[in-house]
């Protein structure tokens, strides 16, 4: 093994290390190479979306020391471009959340930052919302969204309220490499940050403030039935509250919350994979639901910043995908906002590239510009911020990713799972009281611009080799680049790695097929996956899933 990682591995044991866990871990590992290896062999991945990885003991793992170290280099980034910046800082349900957050405010306030702190966990959303609010230099929230119970991370934001941006993200990574993860990092215990004055919590107006923010984004307050029965699961997330209270705030009351994922708990028990676009994390939901005849079940990750959702159709239940979802949600604001004159000029839809590409024949047929954007909601905020900066924020009507993510207002600058129960609970009740499921008024839009087909596959690449993995395939794909998927002819490869359409380049390959269809594929950010969009444009839905079943065989063969 390479002497400096077994090196890195020494200091580490030689150290006396605050969290004990981590010293009963490495000793755990002794003589055990590949374990070792996997720890010690890089410094966990700083970027756009922060941090994300396994807890554990380790420069590639999360830990109290990883986290400190991350927000010293923020710290000296913060404070190189104000005399006296403040940030935010919420944490989710996760194993470590909470002890994260205390240690990245005892670092801030050791560096002379002042630092504003939910006194409990909420969702994702509310840091975005309280960044601006309380006029903060930036902001992090400990979370790891919907990755198993082994996973956290450290998402970091601007002034802005968005997540920080790759140019940021770069300035804050050379920060963070000048230090030495124990030498180098300025820290106060949270309790003294407090006590002196350095820290302090987050004030319940400003939780009112956003529910309100959210609440201001009906489009049908009056006429329409809210007795619908609601099924609810936070998945054991940060989502209990604020889902629970806008909506009974807004006249729905008739929620039943799912017992065994009500309370907050970071090991997950009923749902190993709390990701609400997996049916397995809805199963005790639709349960419930079927259980009480419910009309809508609700399921929001962990750190409530996306929904998925299923509805009862006739005796069954029908799960619905983040693309259909949002296809449903435009067509619905649209709609509504022409009914009520709230239409603005010149309205903007903004979305991601992989997501579906129907959403611009609707957009297109209510008048909507749309405006493509690199995955990652981010990228969605920063457009909103655009249209601030020129006093045309207004023009904003939604943003929706297709990994079941939606915004309807610039209130926030990130996906708000609050803000999408409301909008769809508010959507589902306008329609059930003319008579008609959310399942018939999407089968009427496919109808109407033809039937598409959007999944998505994931590709596990454990490791470091799995890493190294990922990398081959792209560069590989990048070298002979695909002429023929499944029988149809590749008419356009788009490479985003070299900058398409002004967008920042980014590691993505998207391949236009003839007869409308389209396979996109990137390695994820986040998780060790590469991650493949499929587009299929197709007479009926039986006729799409025999292609896509195609695709799927080709790429399986691709990959391995």
């Amino acid at each position: 093994m390479d002497e400096n990682i077994l090196s890195s591995w020494e200091k580490w044991r030689n150290q006396k290390l605050a969290d004990k866990d981590l010293t009963a871990e490495l000793e755990s590992i002794k003589g055990l190479e590949s374990e070792i290896f996997d720890r010690f062999y890089k410094n966990l991945k700083f970027g756009t979306g922060g941090l994300r990885g396994v807890i554990g003991a380790g420069t590639n793992r999360m830990n109290i020391y990883t986290v400190a170290k991350a927000t010293q280099g923020y710290s000296n980034y913060l404070k190189k471009r104000e005399d006296f910046p403040s940030v935010a800082i919420a944490y989710d349900s996760r194993i470590k959340s909470d002890v994260f957050a205390k240690v990245a405010a005892g670092v801030f306030a050791a560096n002379g930052i002042c630092v504003h702190i939910y006194p409990e966990l909420m969702p994702t959303p509310c840091l975005s919302f309280a960044v601006r609010h309380l006029k903060c230099s930036g902001g992090i929230v400990i979370t790891a969204s919907h990755n198993p119970s082994k996973y956290n991370g450290y998402k970091v934001y601007g002034s802005d309220g968005c997540q920080i941006t790759t140019e940021a993200a770069a300035s804050i990574l050379d920060e963070i490499e000048t230090l030495d993860i124990f030498r180098d990092v300025r820290e106060l215990p949270f309790e003294e940050a407090l006590s002196q004055g350095k820290a302090d919590y987050i004030r319940e107006e400003v939780v009112r403030d956003y529910l309100n923010a959210v609440a201001s984004q009906t489009l049908c307050k009056d006429g329409i039935d809210k007795g619908v029965s609601i099924v609810y699961t936070p998945l054991n997330g940060s989502g209990l509250r604020c889902v629970t209270q806008v909506l009974k705030d807004n006249g729905f009351t008739n929620i039943s919350v799912v017992k065994e994922q009500e309370k907050p708990d970071g090991a997950f028990p009923t749902c190993p994979y709390p990701n609400p676009e997996i049916k397995g994390a809805l199963e005790l939901g639709l349960r419930d639901a079927k259980m009480l005849g419910s009309d809508l079940l609700l399921a929001t990750d962990p750190d409530c910043d996306r929904v998925g959702i299923a509805v009862r159709n006739h005796e069954d239940y029908v799960l619905l995908s983040g693309n259909e979802v949002g296809m449903l949600l435009l067509d619905y604001i649209c709609k509504r906002r022409i009914a009520l004159g709230k239409m603005p000029d010149k309205p903007i839809l903004i979305k991601t590239i992989v997501t579906v590409d129907m959403a611009k024949s609707i957009a297109e047929n209510y008048g909507v510009q749309m405006i493509d954007v690199l995955t990652g909601f981010k990228f969605i905020g920063e457009q909103i911020g655009l249209l601030e900066m020129n006093g045309e924020d207004e023009r904003f009507i939604f943003g929706f990713e297709e990994s079941y993510g939606y915004l309807t207002g610039g209130y926030v600058r990130d996906k708000d799972g609050v803000n999408a129960s409301l909008m769809i609970c508010e959507m589902f009740a306008y329609y059930k009281t003319q008579g008609i499921s959310l399942v018939d008024v999407l089968d009427g839009l496919y109808q109407k611009y033809g039937y598409c087909l959007n999944t998505l596959h994931n590709y596990t690449f454990e490791g470091a080799e799995g890493h190294q993995k990922m990398q081959m395939i792209m560069q590989e794909m990048r070298k002979t680049p695909l002429k023929r998927i499944a029988g149809r002819n590749v008419i356009e490869a788009k490479d985003y790695l070299t900058g398409i359409n002004k967008l920042p380049k980014s590691d993505v390959l998207k391949y236009v097929l003839e007869k409308s269809t389209s396979v996109a594929i990137r390695p994820s950010g986040t998780e060790p996956k590469l991650k493949t969009y499929l587009s299929i444009s197709a007479e009926s839905s039986e006729a799409a899933e025999k292609i896509e079943s195609f695709i799927v065989k080709e790429l399986e063969v691709l990959f391995n």
